[in-house]
Order: structure tokens, then C-alpha cells, then sequence
């Protein structure tokens, strides 16, 4: 599988303040000094401990980060002098550090509380231990620091597969939605989708707070699907897989005849697979966006029934310059849709 970087985007900090008041918090946490630098922005998703810092060694200390002080950091400073105390504080928080949180429930030495005091660090206090803390605070930080994005258009779960549909307005996009969802599929978002990052390349996708459930369809307004059809037509976050480009049909347009265009769509640094899907008067858009999904869902288990078909030309048509054989004849001795073409079996469900 392929593993993509992180996106080059700045994720959005949050405040030790906020933080703190973050109702998501599954850490018993109590500030006991650096009230000051409450505002100081926590900007990395993942934790520091900072035993070596204490001594000196600030070589690769983010500031950026949490700072953990767990029982062996503790263990180790409270053998020390008072003075040596203060410089191990010294030497810690002198760095700029967005926060320093102490485990365990442990009271660090007055010489930290003094320099945090000082400096203006926070330094909070929780009685967790520093695994479980770490692993709190990691899942948290995710959440709330991951790279974020919007786009106009209307997402569908499709047979497990988080469909994107985009167009221009009034080309029908709510309506092939609304259609999905009366055939058993389950709306995610309609109007303004909000993308999230997760590594390791992944985008996930989900409704404005204020537009949840709801869809807006012309001539009948908003209406709310949980209410209309149950909480199984409604998903909350999907996964995005599948990119559908809705546009009027035009005659000079050319189109993907064979299927074999392998179009990616950059959203948050992730490429994700996009078709075009032109749209005309008498064209069942809905139906086609549910064969979409489904042969997204066979190329996603390794089959590409485009592809193994212009393999089966070529291969038709070399074997017949070496034999003398007709290459028309070759190919059409076994047309699509005969035995010897069985189409691709069915992958069933990926997640």
C-alpha cells in the first residue's frame, strides 16, 4: 500500500486554554502555575518527554509539542540538590514550551513550579499515568489538529464507498443523493462537505454541524433524512474514495469511453480517484454514480475490468499477427458478456 505523506499544510493549533475546557479531554488534568501562557498555541499531534532537556540536551525538543514529565523524569529530579533542581527547571522551561504536563498525579518540585511561574509555561498536574495520558492526549490532538478543508458538493456512502458528487448548481446533485438514499444508501453531507487528514493518507468526510441530515432539494426545500428514512439513511463520517464529476453533456466534449483514465482529485495533500460523468435529459445519473461505486469497489480488490479488456484486445491482436489469423475475427469470436468473458466477482464489502 502506498503510504503518503503528511499534507503540506498547516494544521490548525488549539490553545493550552482550550484544551484544558476541550469537553473531548479524557485527562483528569489541574493547571498549578504558568497561568499566564494559557493562550500559547499547541501546534504537533503527537507528545515530547523531556528527561534530557532537563540536563541540557535540548537537541530536537519541539516546542510546539507537550511536554511530559512521567514518574522516571520525576524519580530522577527529586534526587537532585535544590539548586541543581533549579537548573533542571531552568534548562526545561527556558525553551518557550507551549505546556508541560507532570503524571501520575505527582507535585513537581517547587524549582519547576517557580520557573513555570516564571516563564510563563503552563504546568498541569494529572493523575493518569504517562501511557495512558500519552494516549488520551494523542487521540485528541488527531481530532482537533488535523489539516481541514471544505468543498461544495454532496457525499454519499455507497456500498462502503464514500462518493463525492460535485458539479455546478442546479445540475442535480441533492436529487441523484435523495434517489441513492430511497435505494438504501446513506447520506453523509449535502451542500458544504468538511474533509479532515488521517494519516496515513486518508480523507475523511462529514456535514457542516448545521446542515447534519439535512438536504435541500428544489420545489420541496429542506428536508431532514434521519427523520424521513431512520438513522440507517444517514451516516455521520465516511471515508472519501470515489470523486464524481457531474457536468451537461456537450457535443464537443470528449468522454471516457473505455474507463482505463486513471483521474486523480488533490483534496488535503490525498489523491483520490475522480470520474466524469456528463449528464443529459432521460439519463438514469443515479443509477450510473451506483455502478460507479461498484467498480470502484472491484478496483479497490485488485480487479479493473477496463483494464483486463484492453489486455484481451492487445493480447487478441498479437496473437493474430503471429498466427495469420484475423485479429477482428479473434476478438469478436468472444464478445463481452459471453462465458469466456465472465465479468469480475464481487469483492463484497472492503471495510
Amino acid at each position: 500500500m502506498t503510504v503518503y505523506e503528511p499534507p503540506p499544510i498547516e494544521p490548525r493549533p488549539i490553545s493550552v486554554r482550550a484544551l484544558l475546557d476541550d469537553p473531548g479531554l479524557e485527562v483528569r488534568a489541574r493547571l498549578i502555575a504558568g497561568a499566564a501562557g494559557l493562550d500559547r498555541e499547541i501546534r504537533h499531534p503527537r507528545i515530547q518527554k523531556s528527561g534530557l532537556a532537563m540536563v541540557g540536551h535540548r537537541h530536537g525538543l519541539v516546542p510546539s509539542r507537550i511536554q511530559v514529565i512521567g514518574e522516571t523524569e520525576l524519580s530522577f529530579v527529586v534526587q537532585l540538590s535544590p539548586e541543581e533542581q533549579g537548573r533542571a527547571a531552568e534548562n526545561l522551561f527556558s525553551a518557550g514550551l507551549a505546556c508541560v504536563v507532570v503524571t501520575c498525579g505527582s507535585e513537581p518540585p517547587p524549582a519547576f513550579a517557580a520557573e513555570a511561574e516564571r516563564t510563563g509555561t503552563p504546568l498541569l498536574v494529572c493523575v493518569e499515568r504517562s501511557s495512558s495520558a500519552i494516549t488520551a492526549l494523542h487521540t485528541l490532538l488527531d481530532e482537533r489538529l488535523a489539516p481541514r478543508c471544505r468543498e461544495h458538493g454532496v457525499m454519499i456512502d455507497i456500498f462502503e464507498i464514500g462518493v463525492l458528487l460535485q458539479g455546478p448548481s442546479g445540475i442535480g446533485k441533492s436529487e441523484c443523493a435523495l434517489e441513492l438514499v430511497m435505494r438504501g444508501h446513506r447520506l453523509v453531507a449535502d451542500d458544504v462537505v468538511e474533509f479532515d487528514y488521517r494519516p496515513p493518507g486518508i480523507v475523511f468526510g462529514e456535514a457542516a454541524r448545521l446542515l447534519q441530515y439535512h438536504i435541500e432539494v428544489r420545489g420541496l426545500g429542506i428536508l431532514n433524512i434521519k427523520d424521513l428514512y431512520g438513522v440507517t439513511a444517514v451516516r455521520e463520517r465516511k471515508r472519501l474514495d470515489l470523486v464524481v464529476q457531474l457536468e451537461l453533456e456537450r457535443d464537443d466534449q470528449e468522454y471516457d469511453r473505455i474507463g482505463i483514465d486513471d483521474r486523480r482529485r488533490d483534496i488535503l495533500g490525498v489523491p483520490v480517484r475522480e470520474v466524469c460523468v456528463p449528464v443529459r435529459p432521460g439519463r438514469n445519473v443515479s443509477a450510473i454514480i451506483e455502478i460507479a461505486a461498484r467498480n470502484e469497489l472491484l478496483r479497490l480488490a485488485g480487479h479493473n475490468p477496463a483494464a483486463r479488456f484492453v489486455e484481451r484486445i492487445e493480447a487478441g491482436l498479437g496473437v493474430g499477427a503471429v498466427t495469420g489469423a484475423p485479429a477482428p475475427e479473434r476478438v469478436a469470436s468472444h464478445p463481452v458478456g459471453s462465458a469466456e468473458s465472465s465479468a469480475p466477482p464481487s469483492s463484497g464489502d472492503r471495510r
